[in-house]
């Protein structure tokens, strides 16, 4: 005959038993701990929308720079740049300057006046703070720091080259003759040794020794093509031809069209993310977001965005992408991975180059 001896209560006022205090210590300390833990989480993960830094927009037709709030995905500041009118924008790697250059009235290779000088913007005082003025009009376009050498890499058209600047001075340190003309966009590889430039009305790609300073190839693409980017591993670059629904891939080893990988309508500004796994590509005539499988070089997803969609910039954690939507001065938060906008931002009047400026 097996005894279960009764538990008793402790009569009302006494003071529970030594091993009862020692089971609720650990109930509560397990619940602190758990809350603790959770918190933890979210404040390491946050919010997809949440980053730590500024999302910087050229607006051509407002002739501002717009400073964007990423985490409430809101335009809160814009600077004036003083002339007409930047189209791209590089952030410093410290995150405190941007870089403007003035490109013009005009579209490449339109009529129109010619750009001739950079200005600098402090972003902390949200002005204007230098200025560089190159000799004579060379319509600067697109603006690049090097990963290595801490300079800022400026393509300018009708001079045929991309001209180095030391950021700090605001003095032209050497020049890098493209060989082409209109040479409007511009990538650096990853370990500083390679840049790319897209050369508009040519239709090609200028590969650039930018240790030697000196063009090492041409490579021809089609009638006319436009942007360019380089994957993770510096493996690939893509440029979007102008006059057919494809992107070119370049295979960075051999210096020639490797793969052409069908869009949906002509391509235009590219972005690939980290882990070498996506392109994304925007769209402009389909108002769609091109997501590219790399592995299989073909489209996998698409994403609608308003009109115009011009260029993508992915933000460092990866998590999301942001897209310029030119005459719908919008620009799309796109969540990575999920492939959906998740807000539209409001930014000026033509929105069009993006930077993202980093918090130190």
């Amino acid at each position: 005959m097996v005894i279960i001896a009764a538990r008793r209560r402790p009569a009302a006022g006494a003071l529970p038993h030594s091993c009862t205090i020692v089971r609720m210590l650990r109930t509560g300390m397990v619940c602190v701990f758990s809350c603790l833990l959770l918190a933890t989480v979210s404040a390491l993960s946050g919010p997809v929308g949440a980053a730590t830094g500024w999302l910087l927009v050229a607006n051509k037709g407002s002739h501002t720079l717009g400073i964007i709030d990423p985490a409430t995905n809101r335009q809160i500041a814009e600077v004036a740049e003083g002339g007409i009118t930047g189209h791209e924008v590089a952030a410093s790697p410290d995150g405190k300057m941007a870089y403007v250059p003035i490109y013009g009235n005009s579209g490449v290779g339109k009529p129109g006046t010619d750009g001739a000088n950079l200005v600098a913007i402090d972003l902390a005082a949200r002005k204007v703070t230098g200025n560089l003025a190159f000799a004579h009009g060379v319509r600067p376009h697109c603006a690049v720091f090097g990963p290595k050498d801490g300079l800022l890499y400026v393509t300018t058209e009708l001079d045929k080259t991309v001209t180095v600047i030391d950021p700090r001075t605001l003095h032209i340190v050497g020049t890098v003759p493209t060989g082409q003309a209109e040479s409007h966009m511009l990538a650096i590889a990853h370990d500083g040794r390679r840049g790319y430039t897209a050369n508009v009305g040519p239709g090609t790609v200028s590969v650039l020794d930018l240790e030697k300073r000196r063009m090492i190839a041409v490579i021809p693409i089609s009638g006319e093509t436009q942007r360019i980017s380089i994957s993770a591993d510096d493996r690939w670059v893509f440029t979007a031809d102008q006059t057919q629904p494809r992107l070119a891939a370049i295979d960075a080893r051999t210096n020639r069209v490797a793969k052409w990988i069908k869009l949906p309508a002509p391509g235009y500004g590219t972005a690939a993310t980290a882990d070498g796994r996506w392109l994304l590509v925007a769209v402009p005539e389909a108002r769609k977001v091109a997501i590219v499988d790399l592995q299989s070089m073909l489209v996998a997803h698409t994403i609608d965005v308003p009109a115009a969609p011009q260029e993508v910039l992915i933000r460092p954690d990866g998590r999301m992408a942001y897209v310029s939507c030119d005459s719908s001065a919008k620009i799309a938060a796109i969540e990575v991975g999920q492939w959906k906008v998740t807000a539209l931002i409001d930014a000026g009047k033509s929105a069009d180059g993006l930077a993202w400026a980093a918090a130190r």
